[in-house]
């Protein structure tokens, strides 16, 4: 007897696997950030992170470093040559995969994702839907004009400008003398938008997460949704932390994408091989049975 392509599918461990990575680099982050703090005041207990710094392990700093690096042959304040090669590293897995810095690694981006499941158990169905249609497409563009800015006050200055503003660097550093006004207002702001928007800060402000989105228009491995065998219910668009409409796309190239794959098969969707992770085109993917 052959068995129907929208067979019911079983559930897999991509959801755990991908807890589990964003967990793991929150404590490092906060162990680093930790250990630095006592560092300074000469009680830093754990030897292995010692030489590690929040500006060491963040990627955007790099990127932001890559004009003063080819026009002047140096870094700009307080980068380290570590932010430059993850960085590259970070651009590589882009172009290969999309954002998944920001789906799996970033720790700003997970706590606004756990806040988001206390939110979402609070306004069920009315939670990441209280920023009207049109308002919310036009805000998704102002972490581009960020972006725009902070590279360019980066540039003029020579210096890390976003810092200040910086709601991950507010967030491990609110016990020291280091932490901004404007940055702790704006991890404040974020922390309580996520309890009403999922992922606030990274829809709309996020100039890494911008950056980072651009490789959705070529990314090599993608969301692909196959036509054949969805059953439009639309599991896929109310799983998706970015309000992207996956059931309309054959592949998706929204600048949005996170590469969370809370969408695929893998996780919400209910039918086996129907939207998947992978290469090639959409309609080919998992041949039906």
């Amino acid at each position: 007897m052959t068995i129907a392509t929208k067979q019911i599918k079983p559930k897999k461990a991509t959801p755990w696997l991908r807890r589990g990575i964003q967990i793991f680099f929150f404590l490092l982050v906060a162990l680093i950030a930790t250990n630095g703090a006592l560092k300074e005041r000469g009680i830093a207990i754990f030897s292995f992170v010692e030489g590690a710094s929040l500006h060491a392990i963040c990627p955007f700093g790099g990127v932001v470093s890559f004009w003063q690096l080819a026009s002047a042959g140096t870094l700009v304040k307080k980068v380290h040559e570590s932010s430059v090669a993850l960085a590259v590293i970070a651009l590589a897995l882009s172009v290969l995969f999309g954002p998944v810095i920001c789906g799996w690694v970033c720790p700003l981006g997970s706590v606004q994702e756990w806040l988001g499941s206390l939110g979402r158990k609070i306004f069920k169905k009315r939670y990441n839907g209280f920023v009207p249609a049109r308002l919310d497409k036009a805000l998704r563009y102002l972490r581009y004009i960020v972006l725009a800015w902070v590279s360019y006050m980066t540039i003029v200055s020579g210096k890390l400008i976003f810092q200040d503003y910086d709601p991950y660097y507010a967030l491990f550093n609110f016990w020291t003398g280091e932490l901004a006004l404007a940055g702790a207002a704006i991890l404040v702001a974020t922390l309580l938008l996520s309890l009403f928007v999922e992922r606030p800060f990274c829809k709309y402000a996020c100039p890494y997460g911008a950056f980072q989105g651009i490789f959705n228009l070529f990314r090599i491995f993608g969301i692909k949704r196959k036509a054949s065998t969805c059953i439009d219910c639309k599991a896929c668009d109310r799983a998706c932390p970015m309000n992207i409409e996956v059931s309309t796309s054959g592949t998706v190239r929204d600048h949005q994408c996170i590469s969370c794959l809370k969408c695929t098969s893998e996780d919400a969707c209910p039918v086996e091989a129907t939207v998947e992770f992978a290469a090639g085109k959409a309609e080919k993917l998992g041949a039906a049975s």
